[in-house]
């Protein structure tokens, strides 16, 4: 068990930890990697494009065609995110509001029989009690005579 402790902490959870920033540092490298090939690539695409003005022109035209499907695609997107969001909203208000109601209700009459309760049960029991003591106190000081 000593050796799993060192300087007061737990090598153990060290030792599960590292994987994880491991990982993440192999994240990072290959998100930089990713970003150099990118970069390199765009500046050959650029010198080849300057190059040979027609071919620039066709893949001009050939980026605004995917930009205008993109756009379509996009719009589709939001239109069922539109109507997810609607029909989430359906939801809320048909089915859980009702609950809540329900659950207030019962709440409510959960209320009103723990103060039934208390008012019929619980008060006179303490009224009795509180009778009881003091016939008991009444009772001590007269086998006792009186405290000095």
């Amino acid at each position: 068990m000593e050796e799993e402790r060192e300087n007061g902490r737990d090598v153990s959870a060290e030792a599960e930890a590292e994987p994880s920033g491991g990982r993440q540092g192999l994240w990072i490298a290959l998100a930089a990697v990713l970003v150099l090939a990118l970069a390199v690539g765009a500046g050959f695409a650029v010198f080849a494009l300057v190059r040979n003005p027609a071919q620039a022109e066709t893949v001009r035209d050939i980026v605004i065609i995917f930009m205008g499907a993109e756009s379509l695609l996009l719009g589709l997107a939001l239109i069922i995110l539109m109507v997810q969001l609607a029909r989430l909203t359906a939801l809320l208000q048909d089915e859980v509001r009702p609950m809540l109601r329900s659950t207030n209700d019962t709440i409510d009459t959960l209320r009103g029989t723990t103060r039934f309760l208390s008012d019929n049960l619980v008060s006179p029991v303490i009224r009795a009690n509180g009778a009881a003591a003091a016939v008991q106190r009444v009772v001590d000081l007269v086998r006792r005579g009186r405290p000095r």
